[in-house]
């Protein structure tokens, strides 16, 4: 279940157990799978512990190092840290795991997937064996679950539900359109004020960014968050929509699993994803804490088979949706997607380009200025020999200058 309280599940126990324990040391260690999910945890954490001398530090990519040196120099009592940047720090002789006592992973059925399994195992022979290690999620799935068997001893599974459903305040619907008319449809719903606020799901970090750019065209305020934004980007992009400077904030998953926004009335997909737990944190974003939302999916025909998976998943059928007054056989306004061979064609050209402007600075560079070579009359004679001819230390100096 989304919104349930995890974060505070884990976080209140270990503050209580550390609350006595001499400071200097690092005692729990979170770790999480994305950037936006640590400093979360930490901004709940210090919440919490605010009236208590515990100390915390997000450890996560896309920011400088040497604040997070710091605090791990220091011994903050609980470090959050995605596993990437984790490992950076522990490759350093100043990082250390040797006093962890509470090892805990977040989300744990993306962070013991194929992908983040390798550096959770190093990250494992980094900690003391005497400990005790939490796994949360919001979903487990059984390949998962039996995963975690192997790795605890005498595992004790605390399960809310019976399955992962989504959030009982949620408003459920399908929106049936052509794949080539989904921003038109979403064009619509935002002019048309159904949606004062939204957070939109794609597929793929370029649909993302055509998405946003397309909306800021339209005249609506938007932005975007994914994989190959800068983390300031990231946060800045967060913070904007939370404060309502932007309407849209288009997102690919990165965004569905650890983002806490307060009130957010809908959550779209624009694209259907592809697995059931995916939409079940995509739609968990809205309708936290007992509050209310809508989650509205644009389903494409080629998209059946995946709203099919989900609506067995979440054990019943979506109602269906359409807008009178809009053109479900109008032509599109422009393509969303640019289809990836057209991508790399420009790309190639773009770097073609540089490298042609690149030779020709460098030809225009090395060539003498006019007037200063051969002094002889034969001018054909001393073009020959300056262009066949070594070029002088001078010009060689400024070559290796630049």
């Amino acid at each position: 279940m989304t919104g349930s309280g995890k974060t505070a599940a884990f976080v209140l126990p270990i503050l209580h157990h550390l609350l006595n324990k001499p400071r200097g040391k690092t005692r729990a260690l979170v770790v999480t799978p994305t950037r936006e999910l640590a400093a979360q945890i930490l901004t709940a954490l210090d919440s919490m512990a605010v009236h208590t001398p515990i100390t915390a530090a997000a450890i996560y990519g896309g920011v400088g190092m040497a604040p997070q040196e710091h605090a791990m120099r220091a011994g903050v009592d609980v470090l959050i840290a995605t596993p990437g940047r984790l490992l950076d720090h522990l490759s350093a002789p100043y990082a250390s795991l040797k006093n962890i006592e509470f090892l805990v992973l977040d989300e744990a059925d993306r962070m013991l997937d194929m992908g983040f399994l390798p550096d959770i195992k190093r990250i494992l022979k980094l900690v003391p064996a005497k400990r005790q290690t939490l796994l949360f999620s919001a979903t487990m799935p059984p390949p998962i679950a039996a995963l975690t068997r192997e790795m605890l001893h005498n595992p004790l599974m605390i399960d809310l539900g019976r399955r992962s459903l989504p959030a009982v305040g949620i408003t459920q619907a399908v929106y049936p359109v052509k794949q080539d008319l989904k921003k038109d449809l979403l064009l619509a719903l935002l002019e048309r004020g159904e949606m004062a606020q939204a957070l939109v799901f794609t597929r793929t970090k370029h649909r993302a960014n055509r998405l946003a750019e397309q909306l800021v065209k339209r005249g609506i305020k938007a932005e975007r968050i994914h994989g190959n934004r800068s983390q300031g980007q990231r946060t800045a992009a967060l913070a904007g929509f939370k404060n309502g400077q932007y309407k849209v904030l288009v997102a690919t998953d990165i965004a569905a699993r650890g983002i806490d926004i307060e009130s957010l009335g809908h959550v779209v997909n624009f694209d259907v994803p592809q697995a059931p737990d995916d939409y079940i944190h995509r739609v968990g974003r809205t309708a936290r804490a007992g509050e209310v939302g809508d989650a509205f999916t644009f389903v494409a025909p080629d998209e059946l088979n995946d709203l099919r998976a989900i609506e067995k998943a979440i054990g019943k059928r979506l109602p269906q949706i359409t807008i009178p007054d809009f053109d479900y056989n109008a032509r599109p306004e422009g393509r969303l997607e640019i289809p990836i061979g057209e991508r790399i064609a420009a790309i190639r050209g773009r770097k073609a380009e540089e490298r042609a402007r690149s030779k020709a600075k460098q030809n225009g560079q090395g060539r003498p200025a006019a007037g200063h070579g051969s002094r002889h009359s034969h001018s054909s004679q001393a073009s020959d020999s300056r262009t066949a001819g070594p070029r002088t230390g001078r010009s060689r100096q400024r070559r290796r200058g630049r």
